[in-house]
């Protein structure tokens, strides 16, 4: 047996459905953040660069692309002979197979692979999330406090509170009541999903609420804790972090990125961002070409303008082309005379030429106004859009459109053209 003082367990499975088109055909962690990186990218640097040295990665909704970019972890130092990072799926034993059917559920039917490690502690991570987290430092804290269960958390603005699981605390930060999204929240000390566990008092708790349907941290584990009286604490981490789980919070947290003084910093020597890269051809940017405070990745190949933005790698920009405030990921085409304005273009997607994609005012979505509720204009992975169209705000497109998809060559604002499937 392997003995490790500390794994992490980072739950990657979820479908990230508020991401709308986005995550149509990739789980949420995967999706494209800060041109080059993945979401994923951001926890797995954390481990790494807190000296966790063993992951393990539950993975569910449309792996594939997430699985194919973790790998064996070669960019994260994660390619160990003991420990590292493994990918952890649902699998079928002689009791039968079952989904992942809740957080805690999830580490529950891996219970064997840490006991394989036999750890003093374990860390559960979301992978969807955007931070940079010494674990260590709230390790120490985990043991100088005598905890069983530690839960990093952050205030949030009150108005906020009820999206989150609530801490309410004493004077020694010792945890006196936990709600659940509350209604009315006696705190706006947000839980941030980041729990330090003693692995004994975890496996005891996971065990004991084995058949409680779509078993949770927040609705179960942790209330079972409380219940028991067991010692748990807060952790309060005072430095960036962004859920970044909505369409306008995600293209908030891109725009971050390209601000006068960034909010949050990819560039810190002593604390990198590692992730997977392809081996792209240098930038091009053309004598006719105009820049202005974006990210712009390898392989791009610039002749219009792009200002406030964040490009992925491989992305052709044509003269006469114009992107504000926008992101574009890899392998996007941006043709002539096109103009962007608050727009998401996911990867591998085409715009025609003397387009408009951000028209008019913001209109209520006619589609899902529970995913679509910013001024955003949202195009998925590896669509066409025809010559001479306009794209208002708050709209949703994917697949390969002709000019009959639009009346009169424009789809309003608030309207939505899916080409793919059901509902997203």
């Amino acid at each position: 047996m392997i003995k490790k003082e500390m794994i992490a367990m980072l739950l990657a499975g979820g479908q990230g459905s508020r991401l709308g088109v986005l995550t149509k055909n990739v789980a949420k962690p995967a999706v494209s953040f800060g041109g080059k990186y993945s979401i994923i990218d951001f926890p797995l640097s954390n481990c790494i660069n807190s000296g966790i040295d063993t992951v393990g990665v539950l993975t569910q909704y449309q792996p594939l692309r997430l699985n194919a970019h973790i790998g064996i972890g070669i960019p994260w130092d994660l390619d160990r002979n003991r420990g590292g990072v493994t990918v952890l799926q649902p699998y079928e034993s002689q009791s039968g197979s079952d989904w992942y059917s809740g957080t805690a559920n999830a580490i529950y039917q891996n219970i064997e692979y840490i006991d394989t490690y036999n750890p003093d502690y374990v860390l559960i991570l979301s992978g969807d999330h955007i931070y940079k987290m010494d674990y260590e430092v709230m390790l120490e804290y985990h043991k100088a406090m005598g905890a069983e269960l530690t839960i990093a958390s952050m205030p949030v603005p009150w108005e906020e509170a009820s999206r989150f699981g609530i801490t309410v605390t004493d004077d020694n930060s010792r945890i006196i009541d936990f709600q659940e999204k509350p209604k009315e929240p006696k705190s706006n000390l947000a839980s941030m999903g980041i729990y330090i566990f003693s692995w004994p008092i975890l496996r005891e708790a996971l065990i004991k609420n084995k058949d409680v349907p779509e078993c949770d941290f927040g609705k179960h584990i942790i209330p079972y804790l409380f219940n028991a009286k067991k010692p748990i604490y807060a952790y309060e981490f005072n430095g960036y972090w962004k859920d970044v789980g909505t369409l306008d919070s995600y293209w908030q947290s891109n725009m971050e990125l390209v601000s006068i003084i960034p909010e949050f910093n990819l560039y810190e020597e002593y604390w990198k961002i590692y992730t997977k890269t392809d081996i792209a051809a240098p930038q091009f940017i053309s004598g006719e070409s105009k820049i202005e405070r974006s990210l712009i990745s390898e392989g791009c190949e610039i002749h219009g303008e792009v200002h406030n933005s964040v490009l992925g790698e491989g992305v052709t920009v044509e003269a006469g082309a114009v992107i504000e405030d926008s992101i574009i990921m890899a392998n996007v085409t941006i043709n002539a005379g096109t103009r962007l304005n608050k727009a998401i273009i996911a990867e591998g997607t085409t715009i025609g030429k003397n387009c408009v994609i951000g028209y008019g005012d913001f209109a209520p979505s006619t589609y899902d106004a529970r995913v679509y509720n910013a001024e955003l204009a949202t195009i998925g992975e590896n669509s066409v859009i025809p010559d001479g169209v306009r794209i208002g705000r708050n709209t949703a497109i994917l697949g390969a459109t002709s000019r009959e998809d639009y009346p009169d060559g424009l789809l309003q604002s608030g309207g939505a053209i899916i080409k793919e499937g059901d509902r997203i």
